[in-house]
């Protein structure tokens, strides 16, 4: 039910799956294994996917950290999105990206659950697209030491938040790697 015209396509988002980033996450191996099953199930049925990689001052362009795991392989005709900002869609080419697929709902994974996954969905929805969150396809370092609930915590209440999640013309919610339908919103 997206509002964008003519965009009736879904895409896998993979969201800055970095070993700098999820070496130290919830549930790492878990996470990975569940994001590597779902962009397998997208490339056999054909589904877009979108890789999203970060890059700042502690997450240096070309450096080992900045990498993708190695357990997630990036096909060289997927589209891939350079950010330096938590949103996808700030300052990248994400958008132009999706309208060319005529893509107007996303399926989104990856880390940090507290800061770039929150924020993309966050951005996508404000922008006309369906989210649909990965609950056990998500992750978060310890960031206890701040202030932070547990990882366990953020990603639960953010799964929680994320399925009751409306507005006009939109759909979002969360769903199981198991429970994933790239054909039809939550």
């Amino acid at each position: 039910m997206t509002t964008l015209r003519n965009r009736p396509n879904t895409a896998l988002l993979v969201i800055d799956v970095q070993n700098g980033v999820v070496q130290g996450a919830h549930e790492r191996d878990t996470v990975v294994a569940n994001v590597d099953s779902l962009v397998e199930k997208a490339r056999r049925e054909q589904v877009p996917v979108i890789w999203v990689q970060h890059s700042d001052e502690g997450l240096a362009r070309g450096s080992d950290d900045w990498r993708i795991v190695p357990e997630l392989t990036r096909d060289d005709a997927e589209p891939l999105i350079e950010k330096s900002y938590g949103d996808a869609f700030e300052d990248t080419t994400l958008e132009p990206v999706l309208s060319d697929l005529g893509v107007g709902r996303l399926v989104v994974v990856g880390a940090q659950t507290d800061a770039c996954i929150r924020s993309t969905l966050h951005g996508a929805f404000a922008r006309g697209y369906d989210a649909t969150l990965v609950s056990d396809a998500h992750t978060t370092e310890d960031q206890t030491a701040w202030g932070a609930p547990r990882p366990d915590q953020v990603i639960a209440h953010t799964n929680l938040y994320w399925t009751y999640q409306t507005a006009p013309g939109r759909t979002a919610g969360t769903v199981e790697t198991k429970d994933v339908d790239f054909g039809a919103a939550s």
